[in-house]
């Protein structure tokens, strides 16, 4: 695949900029429109092909955009000038399972065995939904997208198991059908929806009381729309209790070059 250049003038590139000087250390949601955004998981080379094969068996929720090789801090897939080391906004670090710290730049975490993987987010169809009129509300509130935990388990493989994390968007019935027909032509970024309606049914009990990122408001005449969501390996992290892995915050991704409307499918 050929490395995506950005003009000097771009917005991935001025955010990626903005990102690495410290300057931009929130959400990303909106951020450098019409550009992919990823989420990020950095681990060990020894758990990096149980990692590979837990996301092939959980396609909606982690679709791999990139991988890097063991100690490249560079994804030539996304971007020329991209390093996976500084360019996302704020870093979790995970100790056996434990979340220690969230800095703004992992270089003195860096390893020589560390392996990159690049997931599809959500935030990138947003664009698509946006474009054919249809609602997002954490935009419109200038928050982040609300995620939580469900009931819904993931396939395990190797050390990775744990439940489907989902991002939620209210919507009226009738924008709730051409949502799915929007999102579904985005596979590489979590597709269509895997859950509409009554949230107790996938075990989340308070719509205002998301596991990651911001409540936002639903109206008396919306649904909650219920998609896959990339945060999904974070919890899978917890379980497997690896010395070592690197994570986004929820909801500060990786901007890459490549465009939004290059990963729909038709």
């Amino acid at each position: 695949m050929n490395t995506p250049t950005a003009s000097p003038d771009s917005p991935a590139l001025r955010a990626r900029h903005a990102i690495r000087s410290g300057d931009w250390t929130g959400h990303t949601s909106g951020l450098a429109e019409g550009y992919v955004q990823g989420n990020v998981v950095i681990l060990p080379r020894r758990e990096a092909d149980d990692f590979l094969r837990f996301c092939q068996r959980n396609p909606k929720p982690c679709p791999v955009l990139a991988v890097s090789e063991p100690g490249q801090p560079v994804l030539p897939a996304l971007g020329a000038d991209l390093d996976i080391r500084t360019d996302v906004p704020r870093y979790r670090v995970w100790r056996e399972g434990e979340l220690s710290e969230e800095p703004t730049d992992i270089r003195a975490l860096w390893r020589d065995d560390l392996v990159t993987f690049v997931i599809g987010c959500s935030f990138s169809f947003e664009q698509a939904l946006l474009e054919a009129g249809l609602p997002v509300r954490h935009i419109e509130q200038g928050r982040n997208v609300p995620m939580y935990r469900t009931n819904i388990p993931t396939a395990p493989a190797g050390p990775f198991s744990g439940p489907l994390v989902v991002t939620m968007r209210p919507m009226r019935a009738a924008a709730v059908i051409r949502a799915i027909q929007v999102t579904s032509r985005f596979p590489d970024v979590h597709g269509a929806p895997v859950h509409l309606g009554d949230p107790s049914l996938i075990g989340i009990a308070d719509l205002g009381r998301p596991d990651y990122g911001d409540a936002v408001d639903v109206r008396a005449d919306e649904l909650p729309v219920f998609w896959a969501c990339g945060v999904t390996p974070q919890a899978a992290i917890t379980q497997a209790r690896l010395p070592l892995c690197i994570t986004h915050a929820p909801g500060a991704m990786l901007i890459t070059d490549l465009l939004n409307h290059e990963l729909a499918s038709f």
